[in-house]
């Protein structure tokens, strides 16, 4: 997904992000605001997965994100 749209939709999608990864915090997505690689890292670091792992789910996350 378009990091502009992502950035742009940010404050929408936090509900749902956090509905995904409910071990992130507020502040974690206030200092991701949009940057997927942040936000993967954050995945990979809270949930104890590998790099390639926490990147795969967030592109999962952001398809289904553009196809709705």
């Amino acid at each position: 997904m378009n990091t502009d749209i992502i950035k742009g939709k940010w404050k929408q999608l936090n509900g749902k992000i956090k509905a995904q990864w409910g071990n992130l915090t507020d502040d974690d997505l206030t200092i991701a605001e949009g940057n997927s690689e942040y936000l993967a890292g954050k995945v990979q670091e809270r949930y104890g997965v590998t790099k390639d792992i926490a990147v795969k789910q967030v592109e999962d996350f952001e398809k289904t994100i553009r196809d709705n």
